[in-house]
């Protein structure tokens, strides 16, 4: 086994920034070509991370004259086989977020250039997987992960948020799908109702200023006070000046601009308030995860072909959310968006993991009548004589209760 001692500065120094974009979780790919060492017809090996039975291994690709051979490595004893390897490499290149560093050996010298990477997608490091690759959209290492109680003071995950971890990863990779379809200035104007602890809200605004290069102009509206403050302070010790937290709900906070609406577990017609605010202010992008679909329950007159079927009462709740979900989805159709309902994985407190996804089309003029219509098709069929949304849409609201506070 080679010693790092027995190295030159520039392979020293080649090493310690390998084991720190592992540490950081920064490291992309790490090649070693020009083998000379005791292993016949090996040309150079190719090491990225991949995930196997939940455990981050290091995967190492060897390409000889006439065949591949992969084998997988702990990040320990990775550490330890590289450092062995680079001694009978004369190249050598570690690809991390942000940049390129290029080993390269001759009899005279040895030498070290680091370059700034062009083909730089997202700043974070991709996981591969035997099946598919995975990708993440928040640095582990970001501070606000940290004071939220996701990382600890090495920035590993902690176990008991890896669930946490998870749910951001996949609710900032479905923002970014929708965003790039989508056209906006330098400045991004968000308003994500019940925001609560501010996980997903924190994550959003760091995934916009870091890789998109955006100004986030960020509210999260909460009712609880404590959660409000708790927010409020971790922004200011993060530095995210333009990230903020307003203590009320829906029916409380009314902004003037609006770019993207978020609302996540909105109960009952709150989601139809928060969907009204989107499409009432042009924005560009509405996501929302409902939940606590009371409103259509008791209006439902089971049509005769179907009332065996809902005549069970779980049957019944099904239909009903299913139909409230549908004219919500059919009414941003109606009023210019592009629109997705699909499963997202569960949020905290709830095992509700559906998700309406909408982006607006640039050539809405006036609603479509054709939508409007089969809207009112199901309705009929249905007998359902109101949903909030449409009568939000159509000016037609009487002021009451606008749902439970779950």
């Amino acid at each position: 086994m080679t010693s790092p001692e027995s190295f030159s500065e520039q392979e020293q120094q080649f090493l310690k920034e390998f084991q720190q974009s592992l540490d950081l979780n920064h490291f992309e790919r790490l090649i070693l070509s020009q083998y000379q060492g005791k292993l016949e017809g090996l040309q150079k090996i190719t090491f990225r991370l991949v995930e196997l039975q939940n455990q981050v291994k290091l995967s190492g690709l060897y390409h000889y004259q006439t065949q591949d051979v992969t084998k997988n490595y702990t990040l320990e004893e990775a550490v330890l086989h590289i450092t062995s390897l680079l001694h009978d490499c004369k190249q050598a290149n570690l690809l991390i977020a942000s940049h390129e560093l290029q080993l390269k050996k001759n009899k005279k010298k040895v030498m070290l250039t680091r370059t700034k990477r062009k083909d730089i997608i997202s700043k974070d490091t991709p996981l591969i997987s035997h099946d598919r690759e995975k990708q993440r959209y928040v640095a582990q290492d970001r501070l606000f992960l940290k004071y939220l109680g996701i990382t600890d003071e090495k920035a590993q995950i902690i176990p008991s948020m890896a669930r946490k971890w998870k749910q951001i990863n996949k609710f900032i990779e479905i923002f970014s799908g929708a965003f790039e379809q989508i056209t906006t200035q330098d400045k991004v104007r968000i308003v994500d109702f019940g925001s609560g602890k501010g996980y997903l809200t924190f994550a959003l605004y760091d995934y916009l200023q870091e890789q998109k290069q955006k100004l986030p102009l960020i509210t999260g509206v909460e009712l609880r006070p404590n959660l409000v403050s708790f927010c409020q302070e971790i922004a200011q010790k993060s530095g995210f000046e333009h990230l903020d937290f307003f203590e009320g709900d829906v029916r409380t906070y009314h902004p003037e601009h609006l770019d993207v609406m978020i609302a996540l577990h909105a109960c009952d017609v709150a989601t139809d308030f928060a969907i009204h605010t989107g499409i009432r202010l042009n924005a560009s992008m509405i996501m929302c995860a409902p939940c606590c679909h009371k409103e259509l329950r008791p209006q439902l007159e089971s049509p005769e072909v179907l009332q065996p079927m809902l005549q069970f009462g779980i049957h019944a709740g099904q239909q009903a959310e299913m139909l409230t979900d549908t004219i919500r989805a059919l009414l941003l159709k109606a009023y210019g968006y592009d629109t997705k309902v699909f499963e997202f994985i569960s949020l905290e407190h709830t095992s509700k993991n559906k998700m309406i996804l909408a982006t607006k089309r640039k050539n809405f003029k006036q609603p479509d009548q054709s939508v409007l219509e089969q809207i009112r098709a199901l309705k009929e069929m249905y007998g359902i004589r109101k949903h909030s949304l449409e009568l939000l849409l159509n000016d037609q609201w009487d002021q009451q209760d606008i749902g439970c506070k779950c």
